[in-house]
């Protein structure tokens, strides 16, 4: 069985950024995992590439050869992608072992994990090549100012859940940019009636009912919570791993380590 963690997010997210920290902290604690991008517009890594997409497919060829845009191409990219999974990803993933940890770092398209399948499907054959996944969402913390945009980013962050069907973990990246971290943390874990009450303050009372059916959405859905990211700190990011593994149960199966020890005999 291998094991896999699917970032997603936003453009601008920090999702790179974030392999690079995982990436190298697993290299301080002796941890092997394999980073594989599956973004055909990405040109410059901070980690090191197991596997790349370009090697199939990249954006500036779609783009110079068929006159498509970036978005309508980055589509037609992970679409090529989808149709050569038995051929070209079931070659690259034979380099790997069966209890291998991927990290698949994904392209930014919001569509991709909200309304086109592409993702989706290919999750599913993560599934059937015994992979257990699970969706690391990323969403800048610095966009989470105010209850307007917190409220905008769970609705992200669900329609990724709804549409991947993974255990999923919620992260506010860039926390070291924040100046105030205490208006991020009200965010962190909020009342539905708290949000309410400040979603009223901020918008005309005709969208008070809206409020109302968001708020009970977002306390509906209490898996939809946030853990704050600092890449600075090596506790921070081993706190994420250690969620992030209890989700795919990584090292569950791991023989317990035990220390020899000879009782000492009688005089």
């Amino acid at each position: 069985m291998g094991f896999a963690q699917l970032v997603i997010g936003p453009a601008g997210s920090g999702k790179s950024t974030y392999c690079s920290g995982l990436y190298q902290h697993c290299e301080t604690v002796g941890r092997r995992i394999h980073m594989v991008n599956l973004d055909p517009a990405a040109e410059h890594f901070s980690y090191p590439v197991s596997t790349d997409i370009r090697e199939l497919i990249s954006l500036d060829d779609v783009m110079e050869e068929l006159g498509m845009g970036p978005n309508g191409g980055l589509i037609y990219c992970m679409e090529h992608l989808e149709d050569n999974l038995d051929d070209w990803l079931d070659e690259q993933l034979e380099n790997y072992l069966d209890d291998d940890y991927l990290v698949f770092d994904c392209p930014g398209q919001i569509e991709l994990f909200t309304h086109v399948p592409v993702l989706r499907n290919f999750v599913e054959y993560l599934k059937r090549k015994n992979f257990t996944v699970c969706a690391v969402y990323l969403l800048d913390s610095q966009f989470v100012s105010d209850v307007t945009k917190y409220i905008s980013g769970c609705m992200a962050s669900l329609s990724a859940m709804i549409q991947l069907e993974l255990p999923h973990i919620n992260i506010l990246s860039k926390m070291d940019l924040v100046s105030n971290k205490k208006d991020v943390e009200d965010y962190l874990n909020p009342e539905a009636q708290v949000l309410l009450s400040q979603l009223n303050r901020q918008m005309a009372p005709r969208f008070h009912k809206l409020n109302k059916a968001l708020a009970e959405l977002v306390d509906d859905y209490n898996m939809v919570n946030f853990i704050p990211l600092d890449l600075r700190k090596e506790s921070s990011i081993q706190y994420v791993l250690s969620n992030i593994d209890n989700c795919i149960q990584y090292g569950e199966d791991a023989d317990v380590k035990v220390r020899d020890f000879i009782p000492e005999e009688d005089d």
